[in-house]
Formats: C-alpha cells, structure tokens, sequence
C-alpha cells in the first residue's frame, strides 16, 4: 500500500516489513518505547496516534499509540494490519482487584470480560477475547525474566474508568444497577484487574487470524485505595516498557 493509511498517516513503506507492532495507549510512551530499542524513527503524530519504528536484532518494529478505549484501539490495529502488521503487544498499566496482586506486579491477561461494546462489532458476545497463546507465553517468559511477580488470568475491560469499574469517587457519585456489586462479582470469578482496551482487541485479532497479546504493570490495588502515587507509576511504567520490548524480542 503505497498510500498513507487515514488515521496513522503512515504507509507500508514507512514501516518497512514490520510484522510487529507495540501499542501502548498513551502516545507520550511511544518515543520511551522505541528508545529501548535500536535506531528509532519517529514516523507520525495525529490525535492519539503517535507512531515511531525501530529494530530489534536488525528487525523492524513499529510503536503505536492507541489512546483509550476500544474504538481507538480498533482503528490502530485495522490500519496498522493494512500495512502488513500481523502481531500486537498491547502494554499499558492497570489497576489490580484481587488482594495478592501487588502494586509494581505485572498481569499478562489470558482473556477479557467483554464489558465493551466496540468488540460486538468484530464478533459476536459469544465468542472469547483470548489472547494468542504464543504472545501471552512470551509476554511471562519476559516478565520472569525481569524479576517481577507475574500473574496469568482474565482481564475485566470496560468502556468507561469510572462507572463501568464501579468507581464511587465521581462528580455524582452514582453508578448505573448493571454495574453496582459488578467489581466484587468479578473477584469472585477470579478476575485479576480492570482496563480499557483488551477486550476489543483481543476479539478483533483472534476473529481476523491476527496475534495479540496484554501486559500490563499494576499502579493501584482497588481492594486498598483508588489513587496511585507518581513515583510507583514512574518505576512501574519503565518497567513495563522493558518487559513489552523483550516480549516482542521473543516474537520475531
């Protein structure tokens, strides 16, 4: 495709052969990502879309933004599949519901609680948001490896922060019946934490023959209070991005 794709604003030709592609969801992470890598091109920046490409072992990998959420993140993934892209990382940081989980702990989610709607229009709610089983296994291999505390499990991925993850600390302080007791739901089912975006792109890539995969480095445990602190985001950000790039090392 000799043609810039409509949201990225980057062709084929700009990615040159990446297969691969990391997609954070703050744009701000995509440069501290390429740079953990070798030669890191920035490529292009518009709305949430920032994008740079770099190399691993000589390999091409692009770094994509997606923003929050799943039609953003679902936009990312279709443009970024029109040029050839085949396998995405998607990392981020979350915020844990089960007691064990410790802040600066990494989840490798194995599936998501669809509690999206951008997903129901890649597959129908029957079908599972399942990771690919290889890029989940490359994602604890590189956690292990980093010394951190990995936990495997379902991911709960909602469309809004604040209610749809039963948060009370709002300007109404209300939320909707279908979620109020949804978050002590979800522990009983074993439900290790919440975020954003899996659940879209896990059904879109395993309904369109793609690999996908979640980490994501735990800033918050809700079962103890609602506000991370800076400096825990700062420590588990970076660590985070270190573990994303080893999983993709692993991929290629």
């Amino acid at each position: 495709m000799s043609q810039a794709v409509f949201h990225l604003g980057v062709t084929e030709a700009d990615l040159n052969g990446a297969t691969l592609a990391i997609i954070p969801g703050d744009p701000a992470r995509v440069q501290k990502i390429a740079e953990e890598m070798e030669n890191p091109v920035f490529l292009a920046s518009h709305r949430e879309y920032t994008l740079y490409r770099a190399e691993l072992d000589g390999k091409p990998v692009v770094v994509c933004s997606t923003g929050i959420g799943g039609p953003s993140t679902s936009i990312a993934v279709e443009e970024l599949a029109q040029l050839g892209v085949r396998t995405f990382l998607r990392v981020g940081t979350t915020g844990a519901i089960q007691p064990h989980v410790n802040v600066g702990d990494m989840i490798v989610s194995t599936g998501s609680v669809r509690l999206d709607g951008a997903s129901l229009h890649f597959a129908p709610m029957e079908f599972p948001a399942v990771a690919d089983f290889e890029v989940a296994t490359a994602m604890k291999a590189a956690v292990d490896e980093s010394g951190a505390t990995v936990h495997m499990g379902v991911t709960a991925s909602s469309d809004t922060f604040y209610p749809g993850q039963e948060r009370y600390d709002t300007f109404s302080g209300r939320v909707v019946k279908r979620f109020q007791g949804s978050m002590q739901e979800w522990q009983d089912m074993g439900v290790l934490n919440f975020e954003m975006e899996s659940a879209t792109l896990l059904t879109m890539c395993a309904s369109s023959g793609l690999k996908a995969g979640c980490v994501a480095g735990v800033i918050i445990n809700r079962t103890q209070k609602e506000t991370p602190d800076h400096e825990t985001l700062k420590v588990t950000e970076a660590r985070s991005i270190k573990v994303v790039v080893e999983a993709a090392r692993k991929m290629l």
